[in-house]
C-alpha cells in the first residue's frame, strides 16, 4: 500500500493476530482514549523530524 501511515485493525485470534483492515486516514481517538498516549502527537513530532528536503529527496516524497 505504500503508506507512511496507517491504522491497522488486529483481532486476536486462537491461530494468532489477524488483520482486518488498513485505513489510509485512521481515526485516532479510541486508541488515544483506551491507551493514554498522544498517537497524533507523536505522528506530529515523526513529521517535524523528517520533513525535510534531504528526507523527501532520499526517499521519494
Amino acid at each position: 500500500m505504500a503508506l507512511d501511515v496507517a491504522g491497522v485493525d488486529i483481532l486476536r485470534a486462537n491461530r494468532g493476530p489477524l488483520v482486518m483492515e488498513v485505513n489510509a486516514s485512521p481515526g485516532l481517538e479510541g486508541i488515544e482514549k483506551t491507551t493514554g498516549i498522544d498517537i497524533a502527537g507523536k505522528m506530529i513530532r515523526w513529521i517535524e523530524r523528517h520533513a525535510t528536503t534531504e528526507y523527501c529527496l532520499k526517499t521519494g516524497g
